[in-house]
């Protein structure tokens, strides 16, 4: 078995202002990375597109319904101060989703031996009933649905590395005893939420801060000491990974000093974890990354591991 790869042309479609920091050369730099022979390998399938009703797993109805009413007909239309709408943009979403989820069922099939997606916009700042932080749903969260409704998961362990922390997805889990949701971070930084002290009303929220100019010592501290213990006490029966690459020292929206070699590291580790726990089921999403050359070249690094198996 091998690796898997989702991506899509539709997610160039997406489309936002001249200079916002979400842009379609993210997708362009991801897929050049992995152009390269190394990753000749990979199963390389287009991402599907989604079924509408599943974005309900994790949104309500007048969410939905917000965010399809702002999408324009033409030109760019503003969600909120940071996220934006093209033409196209509930088709990118839609496809992100169809693609999380087409990975959730692989990976219980065993079709493959895990599956990275590259999709845009991202999801993890998209709360319940909020649209926020570049994202307009939650894919991750979905995906968790539908590995729960689908596949009769048990526990879900979702694994959020991206610089910034993932209040969306924190929002939507809050309550919920079946899903653990684990986050590296920079504090303080947007959106604001992510201490240590928040940890769900189950206690299945595990924060774990860094602090501007932490580097990966500390960033490899806090993912032993506070994410990979909690895996091992709540054993998932998938992993899912929000793959932020913003906390590589050349992102330009953080201060998080992280190298290539420390996305290897903490995806290997979360490999591990996998085997342990849920018969190597592991799910990655590219949530952030804002460098082009930092996110290429950490992707790959992420990809690479993934594919050592």
């Amino acid at each position: 078995m091998t690796t898997r790869l989702y991506s899509h042309d539709i997610f160039l479609e997406h489309v936002t202002p001249p200079g916002h920091p979400e842009r379609p050369d993210r997708i362009r730099a991801v897929w050049e990375a992995l152009a390269d022979e190394a990753f000749d390998p990979l199963d390389r399938v287009d991402a599907p597109e989604g079924d509408p009703e599943t974005i309900r797993y994790a949104h309500p109805e007048d969410h939905i319904e917000r965010v399809i009413a702002q999408i324009p007909e033409t030109g760019i239309a503003r969600v909120d101060a940071d996220t934006c709408a093209s033409p196209r943009s509930y088709e990118a979403a839609l496809h992100a989703i169809g693609a999380a989820n087409a990975a959730v069922d692989d990976v219980f099939a065993q079709t493959v031996s895990n599956v990275f997606v590259a999709a845009r916009p991202p999801g993890h700042h998209a709360e319940k009933t909020t649209a926020m932080g570049f994202c307009l749903f939650n894919t991750a969260a979905i995906a968790a649905r539908h590995a729960q409704r689908t596949h009769g998961a048990e526990r879900i362990a979702i694994v959020d590395w991206d610089v910034h922390h993932g209040n969306g997805t924190q929002d939507i889990f809050w309550d919920d005893p079946t899903v653990l949701y684990c986050s590296t971070h920079q504090m303080p930084l947007y959106p604001g939420t992510g201490a240590k002290d928040e940890t769900g009303a189950h206690g299945t929220i595990r924060n774990a801060p860094l602090s501007p100019h932490d580097t990966g010592d500390q960033f490899r501290e806090a993912f032993k000491d506070r994410i990979l213990t909690a895996i091992d006490d709540f054993r998932p029966d998938l992993l899912i990974i929000s793959a932020g690459f913003d906390a590589h020292h050349r992102d330009p929206l953080a201060e998080i000093n992280l190298v290539e070699d420390d996305f290897d590291w903490a995806t290997g580790k979360l490999m591990d974890a996998a085997g342990r726990h849920c018969d190597n089921r592991v799910v990655s999403l590219l949530e952030g990354g804002y460098d082009l050359k930092g996110l290429a070249s950490s992707t790959a690094a992420h990809v690479m591991r993934l594919m050592r198996g």
